[in-house]
């Protein structure tokens, strides 16, 4: 930012309060914003310049400067922005208060659009020093339908989709303003706005919630004001003073539907939503579980306290809580078993897991990570049954079990610069040293089984190498994916005990089925794509695949990167059901998996990779449990009823039945 921009700005600025109005000091500062400003880093600068521009625009008739204010809440309540200089702090304080004077005048003087009237009178709210003001960045397009909070306890990011699905009516009850409100001791320039906020502005229902940003406009905004009652008083303007009238009072109720509650999905504490919207906030503290309803951090409507019981989307939040897992209302759920050793520091973190279960013999747990060492546990225990096996050069990024004829079992891993190993876990020994050199590393590998009695070991790569080997020689014996598609998933999913089918998904989204029986990767075999129509249908692009067995059959779970679950019937290529809808904190990298628990039920867990929120979704009866982990996701499998997850702190299992 060059100080003869300025200067010019300037010039143009105090030229324009002599004319009815000009574009080109506009033009002038949009640019300029562009260098005090950028993806909301504050750059240096900005904290001497601003004064002299606030000044200039503050003598300018009120009507046209309304997007200058507004760009100027967008600077001081930007994310990254530094401390004000010490030599520059009490300039810088005393233009804010300038600008909440000719910001307001700049509302209470004319119609504005009722968007941007939302914003200037956010922008206001900055000025005067609450930290509501902050809001303004959260709140940047109510018509995208989600919320996006932070909870002030826990810190989680919390996403709550269609939150403004129905604004027409009141929330529960309007905010409670403190029992000896404070009044700004310096004047302010809110009383007129206190005036201007009528109680029928938004008509029958809403009169409470007006009164309550009357008197935090005639308090003049203090800084140590509750959110929620600022909230009213910005909805409360808008209302009033919104262009058109009947736009201004829809995004009125729409704002004023912020005034509620939230439960944090991680923390499974109740927090005001404007609490959320701010980062960081004065004076937040956890709200006593109220009678009236609340927004579930899934976007529902739910009670205090939930509890299991059936239809699509209901369930019982749990939370790991050491080595137990709690319900909600704090009853033991079950306990955990965290496995010896496997905390990042011991070796490594763990970015792969998968079960090897051997006839007649305990069932292991393998895993691999960032120091290309494998480990083996006990799935009982959580033990390390002998000392790790070491041999890869580079991390490890994936693992499958292969079940071979004569009741052997050998276990295959794959690392990041493409190098395969294959174990003898029984014996501890590499069957195949680690070898080969794929750019983009191993993606992702399965066992498949094909009619001739043959188990294979299949990898595939993001450069779309994807390969059937023999797992006693390593040699070569097929190819899949002619098109070349890079693969960022795949799974083997069983047609019969003898003939298993591939299902892979490429980094555009795209699902591909190959039969490793064929000779010629360009026959389908017995391999049915699944139906583009179908996907196209749910905008369902596929970020990961799974297996889901049944009782009579095997199905094929599909993730995408907004936590999307759909399964599908790969006779038809089909989708069966309403699948798993998107919710709170699931968008991101999808991880899943699946099995059948001793009653005979299939369930299905779902989360996304470093994130500490899972989903037990049973697809027959719709209903979801949740849990919230005490570390983020980075792998899980199944061995049974139990469910093993690799964390940023290790490994743990836990039952997917009550105990």
């Amino acid at each position: 930012m060059r100080a003869e921009e300025v200067k010019a700005l300037l010039a143009q600025l105090a030229s324009a309060a002599d004319t009815e109005d000009s574009d080109e000091w506009r033009q002038r500062w949009t640019a300029l914003a562009g260098g005090l400003l950028d993806d909301g880093t504050v750059f240096d600068g900005a904290y001497a310049a601003l004064p002299h521009l606030i000044e200039a625009a503050a003598a300018m008739p009120p009507g046209q400067t309304v997007d200058f204010w507004v760009d100027l809440g967008s600077i001081v309540t930007a994310e990254d922005r530094h401390p004000v200089p010490a030599d520059l702090e009490a300039g810088f304080s005393a233009a804010l208060r300038a600008a909440e004077e000719a910001a307001t005048r700049s509302l209470l003087s004319t119609g504005v659009p009722a968007q941007v009237c939302a914003h200037l009178v956010l922008a206001c709210v900055a000025f005067a020093g609450h930290h509501m003001g902050e809001a303004l960045w959260r709140l940047r397009d109510l018509r995208e339908g989600c919320l996006q909070l932070v909870c002030p306890g826990c810190e989680s990011d919390t996403e709550i989709p269609d939150f403004f699905r129905d604004p027409l009516h009141p929330p529960a009850r309007a905010p409670e303003l403190p029992d000896a409100v404070r009044v700004r001791a310096e004047g302010h320039p809110w009383g007129k706005a206190a005036a201007a906020l009528r109680s029928d502005a938004l008509g029958e229902g809403w009169e409470s919630f007006l009164r309550v940003g009357r008197e935090v406009a005639a308090a003049g905004v203090p800084d140590d004001m509750p959110g929620q009652a600022v909230l009213c008083l910005v909805a409360g303007m808008v209302a009033v003073k919104g262009s058109p009238r009947r736009a201004g009072r829809e995004w009125a109720r729409t704002l004023m539907s912020l005034t509620g509650r939230f439960r944090c999905w991680d923390c499974e504490r109740i927090w005001t939503i404007a609490d959320g919207l701010a980062e960081h906030p004065d004076g937040a503290y956890p709200q006593e579980r109220p009678t009236a309803a609340l927004t579930d951090a899934a976007g529902a409507t739910v009670s205090a306290t939930a509890g299991r019981t059936g239809g699509a989307g209901t369930g019982t939040r749990f939370r790991q809580d050491g080595t137990r897992v709690l319900a909600a209302d704090g009853t033991p759920w079950s306990p955990m078993v965290v496995f010896s050793d496997s905390a990042p520091g011991s070796f490594g973190s763990v970015d792969a897991l998968t079960v090897v279960s051997r006839p007649g013999r305990p069932t292991l747990v393998a895993g691999g990570g960032d120091r290309g060492v494998v480990r083996l546990w006990d799935l009982t225990h959580g033990r390390l049954v002998h000392d790790v096996l070491p041999g890869h050069p580079d991390r490890i990024r994936s693992m499958t079990a292969m079940a071979l004829p004569g009741d052997r079992v050998l276990l295959a891993s794959g690392g990041d610069t493409g190098t395969i190993a294959v174990w003898n876990p029984a014996t501890r020994e590499l069957v195949r040293e680690p070898a080969g050199d794929c750019p983009g590393g191993i993606a992702g590998m399965c066992a498949a089984v094909i009619p001739d009695g043959r188990t294979l070991l299949v990898t595939a790569t993001p450069r779309g190498a994807v390969r059937m080997w023999d797992p006693d020689t390593g040699e070569c014996v097929g190819r899949l994916n002619p098109y070349g598609s890079p693969i960022q998933s795949i799974a083997a999913v069983p047609l019969s005990d003898s003939h298993t089918l591939i299902a892979a998904s490429d980094t555009a989204g795209r699902l591909h089925m190959w039969d490793p029986a064929v000779d010629d990767p360009w026959k389908t075999g017995a391999a049915v794509q699944l139906s583009a129509r179908a996907l196209a249908d749910a905008d369902h692009r596929v970020a990961t695949v799974a297996t889901v067995p049944t009782s009579d059959r095997a199905l094929l779970a599909t993730g995408d990167d907004q936590g999307v679950v759909m399964l599908w019937d790969l006779a038809t290529g089909t989708p069966i059901g309403d699948g798993l809808s998107a919710s709170t904190g699931t968008a991101g990298l999808p991880v899943i998996t699946a099995t059948t628990l001793r009653d005979g039920r299939t369930v299905l867990v779902a989360g996304t990779r470093h994130r500490h929120r899972l989903r037990i979704w049973e697809p027959k009866t719709g209903t979801v449990d949740h849990i919230a982990l005490d570390a983020g996701l980075t792998c899980m499998t199944t061995a049974g009823a139990d469910l093993i997850v690799g964390g940023d702190h290790g490994v743990l299992s836990l039952p997917l039945a009550r105990h």
